[in-house]
């Protein structure tokens, strides 16, 4: 059959006897290839061959086999169920015809048969089925398109959402290295590369290269767990002329801000690749396919570079050039990336300048006073020592604690060295209070120069008695060294109640009070170059002119500085209980000579513990970041007792956390072995332990924090390093 034959539509006759189609047979012959078949098996091993006709016309009636039958099995099978079968009937059978029609069939021809009739039928089945191949095909196609649409539409969903995914990732990442890693694998996972680089720019004008990979190599610099990439950093712009570096490519996209994507770099000569071809010898690898993206923050600061390699085909898997489209996705990526960086950057900066902020903080406490300078930094030394201690205990009332995160230890630290930030607001004369007169001076030599004018008094009446006669001469220098005698006394008993050193006992009280009822003359007015604040203490009392008597030591009414503001807590959000003295500073000189203890009066004492409360409300106002809210807690409460005893807001056992403890026993062990008080003597490390097992004994510290100073091996760490030989009186661990 030649080929024009060949592609004309097949018609199988399927007749019970090969007379009665034979006339129609012969017709359709001129115009289609006719095969005939007068048998079922026959007829349907034709219609399932290989080439299977276009039409098949059926006569229902089979010698061998029943013609619904073999319509079932046309109909049944997917193969041939599309082809258009026209069954032959004899005209007087209705109830063939119909079934015939119920089973499939797409026309019936009922006998005699009408050639003309018969072909004009073929002809339009035939043309029916094609135009239904032909939707068919279209359909196929369509269908094979809207498969790829979607597979392509899945892989760019795919890729949207790993962007998503990846960029939700970034900006949740605070750890430096696993950032610059999921910022390079998102990177190469979107896009399919191969390879790739990411490389940052520092602050002094260097590119650093901080990842490098190659899967097919299995080279992977960088990240978490390796050191830094082995290549060396890129200097920006040239040492000598100042003009910018173009000597690398990612030196141009640093530059430009521009993204470079280049296709095949062998045959390239836009862009020198040297470098990169460099690389390739070094380690085997071959780089074709390029894309450099640049990492630009939200102001436009190019801070980095994004560089992919050879991305593969995802069905194939060679490789190909970037697609376009893709550099979009690429350079999203970028964006976020820089925004992650930056954003981490920023918080870096944030964190240093916070840490920066306390450690200036701590230092300024410490050089307010000449004498309590290093007090901070040394408790913090003590609190961490204690913490670690403690956060290693697996037995006792301590097995629960731990700090987990840098966090927590970060606030722990910050609140040693903040816990006297306070003292900022607490004056000198107060703090470094070192004898009972001291203010801003020392007021003694105010005392001594009263006692001078006596002396001189003495002396005067000595040579007046001698003018007079009235005495004899061994009389009135007897009176005389009696007089003088008695004055050194009584300055020297004065300047050591001054000191206070020992306790003030009644009978020392009545001696200083009968010395300071003697008498002076005053021939100078008392108002005189004072200061405003000065005369506003005097303004409500009378003034003496003199000529005018005073008392050798006297408590005046100009001593007594009263309290502006009487409420100082207001509403006391904070719970502050602590007992406020109704002046703010009483500096009478009987008053302060009499201290009991110490050289502190009460209105001292308050002004000196105001300190916590202030620690606690300064740092309370200051909006701390998450994992440092407790830093206020921390640090205001390292003067509270477990026994409900300390201040400022008079808190228990139960309201104390283990690090308010810890840094209470802190600074009460720093304290009391400081060498650098001008108001007391330091305390051996024996005598330090022995006052603070009594202060456990009595519930003020915590027994078991002590015994992790004690046993712990950290007071003789800390006495090895801070404390005076002197001091160490108890033999040190090797």
């Amino acid at each position: 059959m030649d080929d024009s034959s060949s592609a004309r539509p097949t018609i199988l006759v399927v007749d019970d006897t090969p007379d009665n189609l034979t006339l129609l047979s012969s017709l359709l012959q001129e115009s289609y290839n006719v095969k005939v078949a007068n048998r079922g098996d026959r007829a349907l091993r034709i219609a399932f061959g290989a080439s299977r006709p276009d039409l098949i016309l059926l006569d229902i009636m089979m010698p061998d086999m029943d013609g619904y039958e073999v319509l079932r099995q046309l109909q049944a099978s997917p193969a041939t169920a599309e082809i258009p079968v026209i069954f032959v009937t004899a005209m007087d059978q209705v109830e063939d015809e119909q079934k015939g029609l119920d089973l499939g069939a797409v026309d019936y021809i009922a006998k005699p048969i009408s050639p003309p009739i018969v072909l004009a039928r073929i002809r339009t089945h035939l043309s029916l089925k094609q135009a239904r191949d032909v939707l068919k095909e279209q359909k196929f196609q369509l269908e094979k398109k809207v498969a790829l649409r979607t597979r392509d539409l899945t892989r760019e969903r795919g890729k949207l959402s790993r962007l998503i995914q990846v960029g939700i990732g970034l900006s949740a990442e605070r750890d430096e290295s696993l950032l610059m890693d999921s910022i390079l694998s998102g990177a190469m996972e979107i896009s399919g590369a191969d390879g790739g680089l990411l490389c940052l720019r520092s602050q002094d004008n260097f590119l650093h290269f901080s990842i490098v990979r190659a899967n097919s190599l299995g080279i992977y610099l960088g990240g978490k767990g390796s050191g830094p990439p082995p290549f060396p950093r890129l200097p920006l712009f040239d040492t000598r002329t100042g003009e910018a570096n173009h000597n690398h490519l990612a030196l141009k996209v640093i530059h430009t801000g521009q993204p470079i994507h280049v296709e095949d770099i062998h045959y390239s000569q836009e862009h020198d690749f040297t470098p990169l071809l460099r690389f390739d010898k070094l380690t085997g690898y071959h780089s074709q396919s390029l894309l450099m993206v640049p990492l630009s923050t939200r102001g436009g600061e190019v801070i980095g570079v994004l560089q992919l390699l050879n991305a593969h085909h995802p069905d194939t898997g060679e490789i190909i050039p970037f697609p376009l489209e893709l550099q979009s996705f690429v350079e999203a990526l970028a964006a976020q990336a820089a925004i992650a960086i930056d954003n981490q950057n920023l918080i870096a900066s944030q964190r240093a300048l916070l840490d920066s902020f306390v450690e200036v903080i701590s230092l300024a406490i410490d050089t307010k006073s000449n004498y309590t300078g290093g007090h901070c930094a040394r408790v913090a030394e003590i609190t961490r020592l204690l913490a670690e201690a403690a956060c290693g205990q697996s037995e006792g009332e301590l097995a629960d604690f731990r700090l987990q995160s840098p966090e927590e230890w970060r606030e722990l630290r910050f609140a040693a060295l903040l816990h006297d930030c306070g003292k900022i607001t607490t004056p000198d004369s107060v703090v470094d209070k070192a004898t009972k007169l001291e203010t801003i001076h020392n007021r003694i030599h105010e005392v001594r120069t009263r006692f001078e004018v006596l002396w001189r008094d003495a002396e005067v009446a000595y040579w007046r008695g001698r003018c007079e006669g009235n005495l004899s001469l061994e009389e009135l220098e007897a009176k005389l060294a009696a007089r003088q005698a008695a004055l050194q006394e009584e300055f020297a008993f004065i300047a050591e109640c001054n000191v206070g050193g020992e306790f003030m006992s009644n009978e020392k009280i009545e001696r200083l009070k009968a010395i300071a009822n003697q008498r002076w003359v005053r021939h100078f007015d008392d108002r005189l170059g004072l200061s405003i604040e000065e005369l506003l203490l005097r303004k409500n009392h009378t003034p003496r002119p003199p000529p005018a008597e005073e008392f050798l030591l006297a408590d005046l009414p100009e001593h007594v500085v009263p309290r502006d503001n009487p409420n100082p807590f207001g509403e006391n959000p904070l719970g502050f209980q602590i007992q406020v003295p109704e002046s703010l500073y009483n500096r009478g000189e009987i008053y302060n000579l009499c201290i009991s203890r110490g050289t502190l009066t009460p209105e001292d004492r308050y002004k000196v513990a105001e300190h916590s409360i202030q620690t606690y409300a300064m740092l309370s106002r200051l909006p701390f970041p998450k994992g440092l809210e407790r830093v206020p807690e921390y640090a205001g409460s390292h003067h509270e007792a477990l026994n409900g005893s300390g201040y400022p807001r008079k808190l228990k056992a139960p309201q104390l956390s283990i690090p308010a403890r810890i840094l209470a026993v802190a600074d009460i062990f720093e304290a009391l072995t400081a060498c650098d008080r001008p108001y007391k003597k330091a305390k051996t490390l024996s005598e330090a332990l022995k006052i603070m097992s009594f202060m456990a004994k009595d519930g003020h510290i915590d027994p078991n924090v002590l015994d992790l100073l004690v046993n712990g091996g950290i007071s003789q760490h800390y006495a090895r390093k801070y404390l005076r030989p002197e001091q160490l009186d108890i033999a040190l661990n090797p």
